[in-house]
């Protein structure tokens, strides 16, 4: 399974992009699912119903519907208010002992409408059920913003941390005595559905996050070269890094044709070429014309050169963080954290035990050591060709003797 998940600033064309590739992929050979999230739907627009006329709608994999559209793409859509409604509700009946000791009265599926932030666990959960369909080599991935998709791929490992700093493990020995505290306080204890709750939560998350993190995962970066779109790719790319996600291309949209006779046009045309220049020297590149309006169907979408690259290469394994040892040189140990075209003053690093708390611009990531550095001091750090080198001087009481 490849999954191909598209972003990038916002206005630049990432549903565009997301719905030629799909039908790209289609027309070569693959079967492509395209996840759309979008709430005002522009994917209808784009890819419309095969023949003009509607399709039936299907389960592709469990809890996760899709209907067929032109080129052979199949098009799921996330409802993140259906899905925070459903939750809610088993939700409560889980505690429904607790709240009705408190007095509370349940609430209906008709009174709850979403809370912000229910769109981002609602596009994660597909994107998990999406992974395990059996129908499909190529999953298409309809990203938010590229700062909203840093975030929101985040959050799996975040939340889990979360859960395990809240709820540790050693909550199991916990468990013999609930039904005593029970007797002795004459109550129900809500612990035993909080801490069956929270196991199902971070069995849910884990699963996300091995999607997200998995090597067969990518992400499609989509902009309209200019000076703007360079600053938003900028810090975007710096936060993807930090969460060790791989780039696998930069889809250049909207590219002016050159030689026009419009004063105005040719700077523009220019411009772009600058830009589309830049970002061609750290990663390929794949140039989609102007059309001269917005894309209005399959048509359209089709119009675009079969030579473009939409059509993704096979997903390329991510690259690791690697631990240098340079102790026979300078007695030190080097963790190499690569960081696309960041600056020093994006970053910050705070060592807490056996973690590094990690500060690139507005992104932030606590990552556990390697084995090996966690017997070490920090001695010093260096930013240079795109990495920031950490270095590492063993602890004499930690470290073993020669």
């Amino acid at each position: 399974m490849h999954i191909q998940l598209i972003t990038g600033p916002g206005g630049a064309g990432r549903t565009t992009v997301a719905a030629a590739t799909a039908l790209a992929a289609a027309r070569a050979g693959r079967r492509v699912l395209l996840l759309s999230g979008d709430p005002g739907d522009p994917m209808d627009a784009l890819v419309g119903p095969p023949s003009g006329v509607p399709a039936e709608v299907a389960e592709v994999a469990p809890g996760l519907r899709a209907v067929p559209v032109a080129g052979g793409v199949r098009v799921a859509r996330i409802d993140s208010g259906e899905e925070f409604r459903a939750e809610l509700v088993a939700l409560q009946e889980r505690g429904a002992a607790l709240f009705g000791m408190l007095g509370g009265r349940p609430l209906g599926a008709e009174e709850l409408t979403e809370l912000p932030g229910a769109e981002q666990f609602a596009l994660l959960r597909a994107l998990r059920r999406a992974a395990a369909a059996p129908d499909a080599d190529l999953v298409v991935v309809d990203m938010p913003p590229l700062h909203q998709t840093v975030a929101t791929l985040a959050l799996p490992a975040q939340l889990r941390r979360y859960l395990a700093r809240l709820l540790p493990a050693e909550r199991q020995a916990a468990r013999a005595l609930r039904p005593v505290l029970a007797q002795l306080a004459g109550v129900p204890m809500p612990a035993q559905w909080l801490y069956e709750t929270a196991a199902r939560w971070d069995e849910e998350l884990a699963a996300v996050q091995a999607v997200v993190e998995a090597d067969t995962t990518e992400v499609r970066l989509v902009a309209e070269p200019g000076p703007a779109a360079d600053a938003a790719l900028r810090t975007g790319r710096l936060g993807l890094a930090l969460q060790r996600l791989r780039v696998a291309d930069l889809v250049a949209n909207r590219i002016l044709p050159q030689g026009s006779a419009d004063p105005w046009l040719a700077g523009l045309a220019a411009q772009q070429d600058k830009y589309a220049v830049q970002w061609a020297a750290e990663l390929p590149v794949v140039p989609l014309p102007h059309l001269g309006r917005d894309p209005q169907g399959p048509e359209d979408l089709a119009a675009l050169p079969d030579g473009a690259g939409l059509v993704p290469a096979g997903p390329v394994p991510r690259a690791d963080w690697p631990v240098e040892d340079r102790l026979a040189e300078d007695g030190v140990l080097v963790w190499v954290v690569p960081l696309p075209r960041a600056e020093k003053r994006d970053l910050d690093l705070i060592r807490r035990g056996d973690e590094l708390l990690l500060t690139v611009g507005p992104y932030r990531r606590i990552v556990l050591l390697p084995s090996a550095l966690r017997r070490c001091t920090v001695s010093g750090a260096a930013l240079a060709d795109g990495a920031l080198r950490i270095r590492f001087t063993p602890d004499p009481g930690l470290w073993p003797r020669a």
